[in-house]
């Protein structure tokens, strides 16, 4: 039996469900495939219940340095692991329960469960089922990478999936990979009592970073205590007792690493695999993603690929915008590009580290004449009240256009502040908007145009 459809969806992140709505509630019959559970990455093991798990972990943080702002706790702060994951499993639940609710209350959309499978040019296999459409969309997301060494050493080790299921606290978490799951990770169960260690295979941690950016979160990781390894190679993994032993050379010098538990956070690659894509005559690129164009359309017609699959961002905001420009040019005639998105993301220590458009190491590179300014967080009032003076901030200009650049902050609530520069930044307005914009006392934002005030040329 053949089916058709106006378009398939396959794939519920972040784009997926949006998508297959948007579409129904403009008069198409759509076929919305998933194999697993809705909500992708974002809501089953990635930014949802890692985020609350981080929320978590800054209580218990809180709690320990109470008597720090007055404030006195009678006994010794204990984290309740289990207590933990059952709230985190709450709010995923929430969140799933919404989606299966609109998904399931949309006129116009058929839901299906199972493995989608290319077996001709809009043609799709599922359950045994035979689906056709004028336009097909994937949105299958990626999974994390297990390198060979790993799997080879037949120790049992966790990804970020796995994490989520943890309900006691590891004696010693072992993390291979120093970027931002990794570096979440860290710190979350650092604050919940366990040691924790990392090794990355670079010589500085999140290394697409400019250097001070990595300095400066390693010496805040470094001071509650997490032990972190950088420059790792020869890595060779065996089981150890109940646990396991992760032996390395770090700048040539051997180090030996014994834990109760294994995180890889080494990379993410993209579901292609199981859609035989070749069927479809969708193509991939060098990195293995699904090749799009500047509108996400794929190498077939009437084929689209939105999200960690196409390899043009791994976030939940890249995938939701994805779906935006696909929405605005099919069903209202515009001509939006990926090409004109500004780049932005945080990582989700504590405090946060937010970055949009280009790094200073990316300016330089440029050869583009341009101005910096850097402001320590110790200026910021807000940042005093709460005793959390770590980080900075830094700002990059273009010296001619006084457009900006891009901008780093690392610090109490950047990841909220850095938007007000991303504004401007996506109005196309020079600096001298926010800069002489009068600002509410006393908030971290204040401080923004103390800080473009003292630009200074890039030298």
């Amino acid at each position: 039996m053949t089916r058709h459809f106006d378009a398939i969806v396959i794939g519920s992140g972040q784009a997926g469900p949006s998508l297959a709505v948007r579409l129904a509630q403009a008069g198409r019959q759509v076929a919305f495939i998933e194999r697993a559970g809705l909500g992708g990455t974002c809501v089953n093991n990635g930014c949802i219940p890692t985020k609350t798990l981080v929320a978590s972990a800054r209580i218990a943080r809180q709690a320990r340095v109470a008597a720090d702002y007055g404030v006195v706790l009678a006994g010794e702060v204990r984290v309740d692991m289990a207590a933990v994951k059952a709230r985190k499993d709450q709010v995923v639940g929430q969140s799933i329960s919404g989606l299966e609710d609109w998904i399931g209350r949309t006129e116009g959309v058929t839901r299906l469960n199972g493995e989608a499978r290319f077996t001709g040019p809009r043609q799709v296999e599922v359950a045994g089922e035979t689906l056709t459409a004028d336009q097909v969309f994937i949105n299958t997301g990626g999974r994390p990478v297990v390198p060979d060494w790993a799997n080879a050493a037949g120790v049992p080790v966790l990804t970020n999936i796995e994490m989520m299921e943890l309900s006691a606290l590891p004696d010693h978490l072992l993390i291979v990979g120093g970027s931002y799951i990794g570096l979440e990770f860290a710190q979350m169960y650092r604050r919940f009592g366990a040691a924790v260690t990392v090794v990355e295979y670079g010589d500085r941690l999140i290394a697409r970073e400019d250097p001070e950016v990595s300095d400066a979160v390693r010496a805040l990781l470094e001071a509650e205590g997490i032990e972190i390894i950088c420059g790792a190679r020869d890595f060779a993994l065996e089981k150890a007792g109940a646990g396991a032993r992760l032996a390395v050379t770090s700048h040539g010098v051997p180090r030996i690493i014994d834990a109760s538990h294994v995180l890889l956070a080494v990379g993410r690659k993209p579901n292609v695999e199981a859609l035989n894509l070749p069927a479809a005559g969708v193509a991939l690129d060098a990195r293995g993603f699904i090749q799009v164009d500047d509108q996400l359309r794929t190498t077939a017609e009437g084929v689209w690929a939105l999200g960690d699959v196409n390899g043009h961002g791994a976030f939940t905001h890249t995938s939701y915008n994805d779906y935006e420009i696909v929405a605005a040019n099919l069903l209202e005639g515009e001509a939006r590009r990926l090409s004109d998105r500004i780049a932005c993301y945080a990582l989700f220590i504590d405090p946060p580290l937010a970055r949009i458009g280009q790094s200073e190491t990316e300016v330089r590179a440029s050869g583009r004449p341009a101005l910096k300014a850097v402001m320590p967080m110790t200026r910021v009032g807000r940042a005093r009240e709460r005793g959390e003076t770590t980080g900075f901030m830094k700002v990059l200009v273009d010296a001619e256009t006084k457009l900006i650049l891009g901008a780093a902050l690392l610090g109490v609530e950047a990841d909220e502040v850095i938007h007000g520069l991303l504004d401007v930044m996506a109005a196309r307005q020079p600096y001298t908007l926010i800069q002489r914009t009068m600002a509410i006392h006393p908030t971290v934002s204040e401080l923004i145009p103390t800080l473009l005030e003292s630009l200074t040329p890039l030298i």
